[in-house]
Order: C-alpha cells, then structure tokens, then sequence
C-alpha cells in the first residue's frame, strides 16, 4: 500500500505526539519480572532471541524490549507507518508487511537482519487474529534461522482495555507490571509441517502457562525481581 503525502504527514503528527506520551506514561509503571536474564543469556551463547507475545500486549512490550535493537513486523497501511515511527523512536527496527499482507517478504526480511545479529519480535496471533491463538511466523523463523523462541507476557494491576479485536492492554499509571519470561524455545532446523505444527500448539501453551505465572506474580510480587 502506498500511502498519501499526507497520510504521512499525519502519521509523522501521531508519532510525534504519542512517542513522549507513551514515555511520560511507562515512567509511572512498576516493573516486576521472572526470567529477566533469558535475553541476555541467549546472546550471550551466540544466538538471537524471536521474542513471541500476544498482539494485546503490544504497548508494554514495546516499553520493557525498548533500545535493543529488535526487528518487529509492521503493516504497510496506515495505522502501521505511525506504529513503524513511534517503534523507531524506542529503538526498535521494522520489517514491512504482515503475515497477511506482504508476509513473505516481511519474514524474508526478519531472516536477513536475524542473520546480520539482531533479534525479532512477533506477535504471534497477529495481525487480524483470532486473539491467543498462536500461528507459525515464529516457529517457521526459528526453524528457519536456528534461533530460540523467547515467550513472554506480561500483565498490569490497572488497566485500560481498547475495544480492539486483541483487547488491547494499556496500562494505568502507576500501575504494577509483571512479566514472566519463558526458557528458549528450540525447533528444528528440518521442521515439515507436522513439526511446525506441535511447535505453534508448544507456544501456545507455554505463552498460556506465562500468562498464569504472570498473575500470579501480581497477587505475590515478592516472588518476582523489581526493576
């Protein structure tokens, strides 16, 4: 899709507003983890991390991952040029399409910057849905490059849900946050079909059980490392 001069103008204005909003409001938050070390870990024995969430947990991500140079996909439309910006300002790079629109080109493209050392980002019931129900972008990447699958979720005492098809989470400030970080997820590097799909129904129950965790966090934060 290519978008007018000023569709990109006003995605320009709505990056240039929303950016110092979304500071202003993660620097009221509360962090608690559990795993935090894992991204680290994972770099440190050779390999890049593919960071898998949920869609509705896309604004806390973006605030917990920022300034480590990770590769995100984002749509080629409108809505995902003001999103491409303000990730630009935190820090992170794009790969452009969705796993609808332009997808293989958009995951042709997270291999490349994979294989020049950066870690990925997907969320993996993205773009359109169905909400939690993992599709195989992540797996195929992993098999694909030989780098782990890092899940996660992460939930706030406080929030604000959009009426959006992932419900989207918006934290409330002064809000607690907790994020569970799961172990790498390995897949092989011959995955057929058949193996991609017990590595998506794999993901899908680990990111289920990280979303338990993750409440749980929050009614014992004690439990968690404070950051």
């Amino acid at each position: 899709m290519t978008l007018s001069r000023r569709q990109r103008f006003e995605a320009a204005a709505i990056a240039a507003i929303g950016t110092p909003l979304i500071e202003a409001l993660g620097g009221t938050y509360h962090w608690h983890e559990q795993g935090g070390d894992w991204f680290a870990r994972v770099q440190a024995g050779g390999r890049q991390p593919i960071l898998a969430l949920w869609h509705g947990r896309i604004l806390s991500a973006t605030l917990y991952f920022r300034d480590r140079g990770v590769v995100a996909i984002t749509s080629r439309n409108f809505d995902g040029e003001w999103i491409a910006q303000i990730m630009r300002r935190f820090g992170y790079g794009q790969a452009r399409g969705s796993t609808s629109r332009g997808g293989p080109r958009a995951l042709a493209e997270l291999k490349r910057e994979m294989a020049a050392g950066r870690p990925a980002a997907f969320t993996v019931d993205g773009p359109r849905g169905p909400a939690r129900v993992a599709q195989p972008g992540a797996v195929w990447l992993a098999s694909v490059t030989g780098n782990p699958i890092l899940p996660f979720h992460i939930e706030a005492s406080s929030f604000w849900t959009v009426n959006s098809w992932d419900r989207h989470q918006v934290p409330k400030p002064g809000s607690h946050l907790a994020i569970a970080i799961g172990e790498p997820m390995d897949v092989a590097g011959d995955a057929d079909a058949e193996a991609i799909a017990r590595g998506v129904n794999a993901l899908q129950e680990r990111l289920g059980e990280l979303e338990r965790r993750a409440l749980s966090m929050l009614k014992a934060p004690e439990a968690a490392r404070s950051i």
